[in-house]
């Protein structure tokens, strides 16, 4: 349930469409390397001195991509179908490799079948600085497997690409995640902060993984100071080339509404102009009708202006100044029709669900709708709700919220060691391409962790095309081999860069 969005002027990914906080989703991005990385082969890097940490292993780096795959394939094979989960399953499967590596971990089965897993290298030099979170959820969703090319748990090898639910969302970066723990083990990298592993369960549905970590084992994040999460998307060009990579900062919050709409009852054959469903079908007209106001935050502000000379003509222009822009009303209509900008100026509102009566001729009493909102940062959820109802301005018809319990939007610095990382690593694989903060159009369980001080971030070390990318919830989901043998790279010199001794 992360989630992650397409970026600007880039097709909205598929699982930014489908799914509820996130993972699904947002601005999109990357510049490609290539060499090496089509024939399977560590990737072929710059010769930039030693810069990087995986430089100092080349010799090596062949044996990890192996394991890269092999792991992936393996993983990708366990199935943890949420609903039920079962990501003990998963757990099982890390702390297999874990022990025989000699890392620190633990398994937290809170339900039968659900289960959390924490595993930690420390840091070996003082003074210590708050620790790092690498943070990654084990659940899937459901899937067809009539609609596959393989079976959808096979982890087969089809085309270049290892197939499998949650190659993309998230499996494939819990794999390069876990890759950067083994090497920084492994390599004996001094480091000067803890690096956490943490695998959690349900992040597809409720998030009770790491609700329950949270509440019960929250010493165990040890006043973390960063946390790289699922959230960032790259997707390349039809070229084969990489624009620009996304980091999710902030996401929008989720304000679901159930819509009840009360009228007469009767005969299906007798039509009643106050029924129940004709109340509701005028009100949901005039919600779908309604647009909030556009804001622009800083985020968007700062995420425009790195795309601005990817535009051209009077799109340049708008994007360099989007706040002189906004008060166009030409361009506001233009943003409202467009789908990958909508999102980023706009609260949003989606028809979800409908229902009445369960007999075509019986006519109910009562006629109802769920809307899913997704809410700016800073928004007032309940400003918001008055102003729908006043756009329904039907005393027959109630709009309440589904769940008492909303989550303002948080989000985080760009001007931290860790983003700093993301801009120095990116330019060493993807040259001339920039790294531009995100805003999600999901809301992902990064949003959980800023509260208790944590800097999280939506970062993925994998490059997709379009194609590929929306696979995320749907069918044949798949990552390229090349990828599965360059990504881990980029983690681990990402981590290296932030958490090693001499950074």
């Amino acid at each position: 349930m992360g989630v992650k969005l397409a970026i600007v002027g880039i097709k909205t990914s598929r699982k930014t469409r489908l799914k509820n906080a996130g993972k699904a989703p947002v601005l999109c991005q990357l510049a490609v390397l290539l060499a090496a990385i089509f024939t399977g082969s560590a990737v072929a890097q710059e010769s930039t001195g030693n810069e990087f940490p995986s430089q100092k292993i080349a010799e090596r780096l062949q044996q990890y991509a192996d394991l890269a795959v092999q792991w992936s394939q393996a993983y990708f094979r366990i199935d943890t179908t949420n609903p039920p989960g079962n990501e003990i399953r998963a757990t099982e499967f890390f702390k297999k490799i874990l022990d025989a590596e000699g890392i620190e971990n633990q398994v937290f089965e809170y339900a039968p079948g659900r289960a959390d897993l924490w595993a930690r290298v420390p840091h070996s030099t003082e003074p210590a600085q708050r620790p790092i979170i690498l943070l990654n959820h084990m659940d899937v969703v459901t899937s067809e497997p009539a609609h596959w090319k393989v079976p959808p748990f096979s982890g087969q090898i089809l085309d270049g690409a290892i197939y499998g639910r949650g190659a993309q969302d998230m499996k494939d970066e819990g794999i390069a995640q876990l890759l950067a723990l083994v090497m920084l083990k492994r390599e004996k990298i001094a480091l000067d902060r803890d690096v956490i592993f943490l695998a959690v369960a349900d992040e597809e549905v409720a998030s009770t993984g790491t609700d329950w970590f949270i509440a019960h084992h929250r010493e165990l994040l040890e006043n973390a100071e960063f946390l790289i999460n699922e959230g960032g998307e790259n997707i390349l060009d039809q070229h084969g080339k990489l624009k620009y990579m996304g980091v999710a900062v902030a996401q929008k919050s989720p304000l679901w509404l159930h819509v009840v709409a009360h009228g007469q009852p009767g005969h299906g054959s007798v039509p009643l102009a106050d029924s129940a469903p004709n109340r509701l079908i005028a009100a949901l007209s005039r919600i779908i009708a309604y647009h909030s106001p556009p804001k622009v935050t800083p985020i968007v502000e700062e995420a425009l202006r790195d795309m601005a000379p990817y535009q051209t003509g009077k799109r340049a222009e708008q994007f360099r100044n989007i706040r002189e822009a906004i008060r166009d009303k030409e361009f506001q209509t233009e943003i409202e029709r467009d789908e990958t900008l909508n999102f980023l100026f706009h609260n949003t509102t989606s028809l979800t669900m409908l229902g009445g009566s369960e007999q075509t001729n019986v006519i109910p009493g009562e006629a109802w709708a769920n809307l899913d909102v997704r809410l700016l940062p800073g928004e007032d959820p309940k400003q918001f709700l008055g102003t729908i109802r006043q756009v329904v301005n039907d005393p027959q018809v109630t709009v309440e919220p589904q769940d008492s319990d909303f989550r303002v939007s948080n989000s985080s610095p760009t001007d931290t060691a860790l983003f700093n990382a993301f801009v120095r690593v990116s330019a060493h694989y993807f040259p001339g391409a920039p790294v531009t903060p995100q805003l999600t159009s999901g809301y992902d369980e990064s949003q959980r962790y800023r509260p208790l001080g944590i800097h999280s971030y939506g970062f993925n070390p994998y490059t997709a095309t379009q194609q590929e990318n929306d696979t995320q919830h749907g069918d044949n989901e798949r990552i390229r081999v090349s990828e599965v043998r360059r990504g881990f790279q980029v983690m681990y010199d990402v981590v290296a860069s932030v958490a090693g001794k001499s950074n």
